[in-house]
């Protein structure tokens, strides 16, 4: 095989890979590589384009912290409409709406749901030891959920808001037991709440989260993608090359073209496969995952106005989450996300999944006799990466051993993390600024 030398090699070209080297050639350095086992850029963040409709691989929406990564992004996509969007989610509970999150907006609820969701929030939230005979039942959490995302649902908002949104939902997206995540596993994006957070909102509403407002491309957020991209050299992306293996040893990755010899090696590669790829000895069952089935789906004319995703708590609806690309957009018909999670090892059957989408559509009254007129779907494998303390603790470890031998993982994969687009390109120049 050819053997080519490069002194970054880069694995993966959607945001963070990309960002990796746009960050790189920012500071004059042009001997990277970026390795793409597709053959397009954009991993996740592709664009799809049908029917007059336009459509992401899934919902990629984009809340920016820093003004200076937003401004470089524009100064890349000048003739590019951004859509600046103040966003509209709402949860569909028993047949009627709620406000988004749940958790602060449990005075939607009827008055006897209402109460059983303040008694429980109280008296989660004082010492079962000086509540004696008034302290409610403890919930029935798994044998494995101390310390869990499951344990941390129940102390925090109590046994009626945990079981009637936060644990169905919840395992609806993550196709796991709660009991088994780490508490904190989705970080700084779980919108916490305490109890005057949630009495006051009764009165003054403020259902502000991370992405209370999000910004959108209308050609989809692979233009994004194009416009990091624009910072990477000629020639700098090889396109359906896929790495085979790596040699730590010897510095060199076998792709499917040839051999390359590299100084460093960046990889936003699922953690999992880059430690197989570099034969690095591990337990594969510290780290597990969910998949996503994704359907776009696009209709004859308007659907409801003034939403832009539903979330569907209810386990006899196979969807957790809908979006609505037309009320992003302002277009006149109606053009959806749909969201099914699935247990890693699932068998994805997309056409009887496909029929009960629809199915669940009509009877939760997204859509009203509309007519299907362009479709796409994908399965996202993996999509959510399951967060545990043994996947914190073992991540933190052999990461730690692959950069000292000039490996970095990185991005929401190579991190095995929960992390936002705008993170990944932090990221990725925060590593290359620490590059000698």
């Amino acid at each position: 095989m050819d053997t080519t030398s490069v002194r970054t090699l880069i694995v993966g070209a959607g945001i963070t890979g990309l960002a990796t080297a746009a960050a790189l050639g920012e500071r004059g350095d042009t001997d990277y590589l970026v390795l793409e086992g597709d053959a397009e850029i954009g991993g996740y963040c592709k664009t799809v384009k049908k029917e007059g409709f336009v459509w992401d691989y899934s919902g990629h929406f984009f809340h920016f912290k820093h003004p200076e990564i937003e401004a470089w992004l524009r100064e890349r996509m000048p003739k590019q409409r951004i859509l600046d969007v103040e966003k509209r989610s709402f949860i569909e509970y028993k047949g009627t709406q709620i406000d988004f999150p749940f958790q602060k907006n449990i005075h939607q609820l009827p008055k006897d749901e209402l109460i059983d969701c303040l008694y429980d929030l109280y008296f989660a939230r004082a010492p079962r030891e000086l509540l004696g005979k008034h302290a409610p039942p403890a919930p029935e959490a798994s044998a494995s959920a101390a310390e869990s995302f499951e344990t941390m649902l129940y102390a925090r908002f109590g046994r009626s808001i945990a079981e009637k949104f936060l644990i169905p939902y919840n395992e609806k997206l993550y196709a796991c037991d709660l009991g088994s995540l780490d508490k904190d596993a989705m970080g700084r994006f779980f919108p916490h709440a305490d109890l005057t957070d949630i009495i006051r909102n009764m009165k003054v509403a403020d259902n502000a989260t991370y992405n209370a407002r999000f910004t959108y491309p209308e050609g989809g957020a692979i233009e994004y993608v194009k416009a990091i991209a624009s910072a990477v050299r000629p020639g700098g992306v090889a396109l359906s090359e896929t790495v085979l293996s790596i040699d730590l040893d010897a510095k060199v990755a076998r792709t499917n073209k040839r051999d390359i010899r590299f100084d460093r090696l960046v990889s936003s590669a699922p953690f999992n496969r880059l430690l197989a790829t570099a034969k690095v000895p591990h337990d594969a069952s510290a780290y597990s995952w969910n998949k996503v089935l994704v359907f776009n789906l696009g209709f004859d004319r308007k659907g409801q106005k003034d939403v832009h995703w539903v979330y569907f708590p209810d386990r006899e609806v196979v969807f957790y989450r809908v979006g609505f690309y037309d009320n992003i957009f302002d277009t006149d018909r109606l053009s959806l996300y749909v969201e099914i999670g699935f247990a890693r090892d699932a068998v994805v059957d997309v056409e009887a999944t496909r029929a009960r989408v629809l199915a669940d559509l009509e009877k939760t009254g997204v859509t009203k006799g509309h007519r299907l007129i362009a479709e796409h779907n994908v399965v996202m494998d993996p999509a959510y990466v399951h967060i545990t303390q043994r996947s914190i603790f073992e991540h933190a470890r052999l990461a730690q051993e692959l950069r000292a031998r000039g490996v970095y993982p990185v991005g929401r994969y190579g991190g095995w993390t929960y992390c936002s687009i705008e993170d990944n390109i932090v990221e990725a120049r925060a590593l290359v600024a620490s590059f000698a």
